[in-house]
């Protein structure tokens, strides 16, 4: 996990962005705990009450639960419930601007998707 403090991106939604990525990518499951805001601070070299604030903001998302006593953990369906959010915010609004892009230069339907296609092959898709 990193941070890139030259971003505009406010550091709390970096963490919180790199928590979401950790539980898309299956590096954290459904029931695992998470980092502590203290070994996030830490390892991160960030303000402790930045990388909680990061934390809370998934917490209000249903993404992780808190346990009294324990540490946070992802909640259930929380790589679901991350897949269908970025499906719907990220990759349909880029697919958008690409259709319309497309448009602007005439390309057809056929070539967009051949150059999609070409693009597929290029890149390792796990």
């Amino acid at each position: 996990m990193r941070i890139n403090f030259e971003s505009i991106k406010p550091i709390y939604l970096q963490v919180a962005e790199a928590i979401e990525d950790d539980i898309i990518l299956g590096r954290l499951k459904d029931g695992d705990p998470v980092y502590s805001q203290l070994v996030l601070a830490r390892e991160l070299n960030i303000n402790p009450a930045t990388a909680a604030k990061g934390i809370n903001l998934l917490v209000q998302k249903g993404i992780l639960i808190k346990q009294r006593g324990l540490s946070m953990l992802v909640a259930g369906g929380a790589k679901e419930h991350l897949t269908d959010e970025k499906l719907e915010k990220e990759f349909a609004g880029t697919m958008r601007q690409l259709v319309e892009q497309a448009n602007k230069i005439g390309l057809s339907k056929k070539q967009v998707l051949e150059k999609l296609n070409s693009a597929f092959s290029e890149t390792i898709v796990n």
